[in-house]
């Protein structure tokens, strides 16, 4: 990676459910992500904002090459905990995603903060071979206007060959879960909210998902927002918010 990112052909702005580590063995929830990250353009970065960094004021992860994971989860077998994903130098993208945010807003620098899981979980699955630059900027608010805003200042990235990736889950009430199978039937209020998440994000209806507190299966399927907060910033980094 030299100073300066060619430019390339204009990367899509995506919104993915990064699950928890367990998954990297799914292989429907693996093999899906692989196919779908073969078929995008390829990506000269990657910054990811996942649910897993609420952080003010904006902060980026640490841009020296090889920076440690974070494991920010618990019970789970140790080798999720050894796992390895070594990107490359990304303090190219550090001044780029900087070029784009105001005066008003500096983006604090982190020397030694890695990719949580929210991040390397999904894109270690993605790009395997780990040789994409990747950051992570924080969620610095839970303000859908304020992130929409963020994610269109992030928008011009997009022509430069960065990926951006909000990451999270569209539903998740863990704690109203009783089954946690990969094949289980999903409950009630997360299939409920499925729906109309399905419709309002096929109308482009940003109004409507910002409502999301008065949607079916409130508050069961967000009894904390975090997760569904990275969706704004895609919506927001989107071309056309009604468009795939």
């Amino acid at each position: 990676m030299t100073d300066t990112l060619e430019t390339t052909a204009r990367m899509p702005a995506l919104y993915i459910g990064h699950g928890a580590p367990p998954l990297l063995d799914d292989p429907v929830w693996s093999g899906e992500l692989r196919t779908w990250a073969a078929g995008l353009p390829r990506p000269r970065a990657i910054l990811a904002v996942s649910a897993h960094w609420e952080a003010a004021p904006l902060s980026l992860s640490a841009t020296a090459a090889g920076t440690p994971l974070v494991y920010d989860f618990g019970g789970f077998p140790e080798r999720y905990y050894r796992w390895e994903y070594a990107t490359p130098d990304a303090g190219a993208l550090a001044g780029l995603v900087a070029s784009v945010m105001p005066d008003t807003e500096p983006v604090h620098q982190h020397r030694s903060r890695g990719l949580d899981h929210g991040a390397w979980v999904p894109l270690s699955i993605m790009y395997p071979e780990a040789d994409i630059p990747i950051l992570q900027l924080s969620l610095p608010t839970h303000d859908q206007g304020r992130l929409l805003d963020l994610g269109r200042r992030l928008q011009p990235l997009r022509d430069e060959g960065v990926l951006i990736v909000g990451s999270g889950f569209l539903t998740h009430g863990l704690p109203f879960l009783r089954e946690f199978r990969i094949a289980a039937a999903p409950p009630g209020w997360s299939v409920d909210f499925d729906l109309w998440a399905a419709e309002a994000l096929a109308a482009g209806d940003l109004d409507t998902l910002a409502d999301f507190r008065s949607a079916p299966g409130m508050p069961y399927a967000h009894p904390t927002v975090e997760h569904l907060s990275p969706l704004f910033v895609t919506l927001g980094a989107a071309t056309d918010p009604a468009a795939p």
